[in-house]
């Protein structure tokens, strides 16, 4: 062997080993943030932390954003506290399930506070969230992307619009706020999660309930009933499910990585907020398509739920929460 050959095989493989440790250095230096949810990879709300794990992604940045579904990482009721405590980076959470931390929260599953999806969207960037995002930071947690979900009622005899239809009716409601509503206007509530109710109306237990639309759907709740008012111009069921973050956690990305979180973020709001809209009209199809009355809420009917929540679950919530009057007035005030 020639002796330049000789000569050349170490420094070839000083070359490839200080290439191999060069890249290594990089990869070591790309930060990976775990985003935890309850939902399959079918759901809107995995397709919003989706969207923006994509788009980081190709933003080049080196952040990668990994996310756990389906309950896989924590269980859905107990994911912000680790969020708080820098244990988990990022959550899309129903934020009412933080309402033992911060009872505020509570507000974002109140009935008659909502009337529809722009309505909310204009909620979402008003005074009133502000004040609650005041409550976030101090438990270090963020808001990177704002969201609302709808919901409807359904009866297996007869149609729910307002208040007076639910005397006498064996009702499930989703939260303790609406079962408040509810059992003022003269309804019987059994408490249970939304995967029971189809069981639940089959054997008689329940006549009437409350929830999401892709819940009714996903559990084929079309099956049982005979109407369905769903979520359309006027709806009385808003649930806020906002994708946090640990505020500590973004702030320590650099400038590169933070902008590109939130543009991916307001990308994934903007889908967000379109497929909410969606769903409502997509589970009316699918009840339609299944032989059950239609129902619509007015606006009047609106307003005499409303009236019944002013007596019974915004007068538990002012009861129960501190700041609770001022609160209720600023989301209130939202037009």
């Amino acid at each position: 062997m020639a002796i330049w050959e000789e000569n050349m095989k170490p420094t070839l493989l000083s070359a490839a080993l200080a290439a191999a440790l060069s890249m290594g250095a990089a990869a070591s230096h790309a930060t990976e943030l775990r985003l935890s949810h309850q939902w399959s990879n079918k759901d809107v709300r995995h397709q919003v932390a989706q969207i923006i794990a994509d788009e980081v992604a190709a933003a080049d940045v080196d952040l990668e954003i990994k996310i756990f579904g389906s309950k896989s990482l924590f269980k859905p009721r107990e994911q912000y506290k680790p969020l708080s405590r820098g244990q988990l980076d990022m959550t899309v959470l129903p934020l009412s399930y933080a309402g033992g931390q911060q009872p505020a929260y509570n507000l974002t599953l109140m009935p008659g506070l909502v009337k529809n999806h722009d309505h909310a969207a204009r909620l979402s960037e008003s005074p009133f969230m502000q004040a609650l995002e005041a409550k976030m930071a101090d438990d270090d947690v963020m808001v990177l992307v704002h969201g609302y979900l709808a919901g409807g009622f359904v009866g297996k005899d007869k149609c729910i619009t307002k208040p007076e239809d639910v005397v006498g009716q064996q009702t499930r409601a989703a939260g303790k706020a609406f079962e408040q509503m509810l059992a003022g206007a003269g309804a019987s509530i059994a408490s249970m999660a939304s995967s029971e109710i189809y069981n639940a109306m089959q054997t008689g237990v329940l006549t009437a309930a409350n929830t999401s639309s892709s819940s009714f759907v996903s559990y084929r709740i079309y099956e049982q009933v005979s109407c369905y008012t769903p979520a359309s111009d006027v709806a009385l069921w808003f649930m806020y499910q906002p994708v946090l973050m640990n505020k500590s956690t973004f702030e320590g990305l650099n400038e590169a990585q933070q902008t590109a979180l939130l543009e991916a973020s307001e990308k994934a709001e903007a889908f967000y907020l379109e497929e909410a809209k969606k769903q409502d009209a997509a589970s009316v199809k699918v009840f339609q398509d299944a032989g059950v009355e239609i129902a619509q809420m007015t606006a009047e009917d609106f307003a005499a739920w409303q009236a019944v929540a002013q007596e019974t679950s915004f007068k538990a919530f002012v009861e129960e929460v501190p700041d609770g009057q001022k609160l209720l007035d600023m989301a209130l005030s939202v037009d």
